[in-house]
Order: structure tokens, then sequence, then C-alpha cells
């Protein structure tokens, strides 16, 4: 992340000599900004999902938050199509919060949370969201819009549309502040009680910072798949699961 940070502020100084500093802070700089700040915020709600599940292969978009945020947001758009953004990134986060909420229900009801079954579930469940969002979408024509959401672009990134990414920004330092918490709870309910946390508390703070930042995410720069699944994965191979530790490296 360091490196990527480094190599981004590089970048900012180099294009045609005649680049002028309005397209530099109204477009390179948001871009930039933006970039580190998803992937990082995605790469933590990633790390809390898999802790929340004491599953390795979850994450927001595999667990049907990404899907259930789209399905609240296409709702919206339909209902009143001109909204401020940070209306849109409020009404798909509260979706975000429905869709990890459910999906926690049917986790819970797997034997023994199996490492195979949980993403499996998790995968169909929002598959079946999914299905459901793109057949309104295509009754509604509203199909290209939801294709825009499915798909990462920091293209449209520009200065006035990217600064609510500090809300995420924001949410994924509350995961560091907690994040003591949050691996006492990826040891399982019974052993994190047993130890003193009041585990309910914990996993709602967790599930409103996966929903917060799934929300502004998807409406700012769309989905970006197995971001959250595949860093957290590699920070934990080589540092163990101390969210602690985890989270500057994700």
């Amino acid at each position: 992340m360091a490196l990527v940070a480094a190599l981004a502020t590089i970048s900012l100084f180099i294009g045609v000599a005649e680049l002028d500093a309005f397209i530099l802070f109204a477009s390179r700089v948001p871009r930039t900004v933006a970039l580190v700040l998803a992937g990082a915020a995605l790469a933590i709600t990633g790390l809390i999902m898999q802790l929340l599940v004491r599953n390795r292969f979850v994450e927001p978009g595999t667990t049907g938050a990404t899907d259930a945020a789209s399905l609240a947001l296409l709702a919206l758009l339909l209902l009143a199509p001109a909204m401020p953004i940070w209306l849109m990134a409020l009404v798909a986060s509260v979706g975000a919060l429905a869709g990890v909420y459910g999906f926690l229900v049917l986790a819970r009801r797997i034997p023994a949370r199996s490492s195979v079954l949980v993403p499996i579930v998790g995968i169909l469940y929002g598959g079946v969201i999914g299905a459901v969002t793109t057949f309104i979408a295509l009754r509604t024509e509203m199909l290209q819009e939801l294709l825009s959401w499915s798909i990462g672009d920091f293209s449209g990134v520009l200065r006035g549309r990217y600064e609510i990414l500090y809300l995420a920004a924001a949410a994924a330092l509350i995961a560091w502040i907690v994040a003591d918490r949050f691996t006492l709870l990826g040891l399982g309910d019974d052993a994190a009680r047993g130890l003193g946390l009041e585990t309910r508390g914990v996993m709602a703070v967790g599930v409103a910072i996966i929903a917060i930042v799934t929300g502004i995410m998807l409406v700012v720069v769309g989905a970006l798949p197995f971001l959250g699944l595949i860093a957290p994965n590699i920070v934990s191979r080589l540092i163990g699961d101390n969210m602690r530790r985890a989270v500057p490296l994700v």
C-alpha cells in the first residue's frame, strides 16, 4: 500500500507540459485519493467480515452486501432519480446493512460453519438478490446504470464527488481502534465471552462498518470484487490473525 501511494503521488506530476492546476486538483488528485481510500477501506471490511464469520473465503462482494446495496440504490433512483450523492450512499449503506444481517442469519444455520459451505451460501444468497435487481433494472430500463455500479471505475471520480470517501476512511479508523475486540471475536463467541467481550456490540460495530464502506464505495467507484478477499488473506499469512497489526498493512 505504501508503494502504491508513492507511485500514485509521483504519477500526479507526470503528463503533458500544459497540464494546469485545475486538471491536477479536479481530476488527478481526487482519483488518486479515491484509489488509495477505496483499496484500504475495502480490504479492512473484508478482514472484518472474515473475523465475524470466522471464514477466510468471504468478503462483502461474496456475501450479498454489495448486491443488496445495488438493489436499494436502484429502488431509490426509480422513486427519486435526482438525489444528492450523500443520500445515495446512505440508502446504499442501509441496503448493505440488510444484506449483511441476512447473510449472518444464514451463516449461523450452517453446521459447524463449514469453510466450504459458508462462501457457497454467500454467493448463492448474493446471486438471488442480484437476479432480482437485474430483473427490475431490465424491466425499468435501468440496466445501464446497474452495470456502471457493478464494475469498478475511477474515471468518474472528480472533485465534489469523492469527498464522501473520507467517511469510509473514518470507518476504517474506527476498525483499527476496536481491532483487539474484533480479534477476540474471531476466536469464537464462547471464547470471546469467556474473555469478557460483549460480542453483540462488537458484531454490531463490525456490521455497521461493512455496510457504510460498501454503500459509499458502490456509489462513488462501483463494485470492486475480491479486493476484500485477497488482501486480508495475504496479510494474515504473513502476520497471523492479529487485526491491530493487520489493519495498517491491508
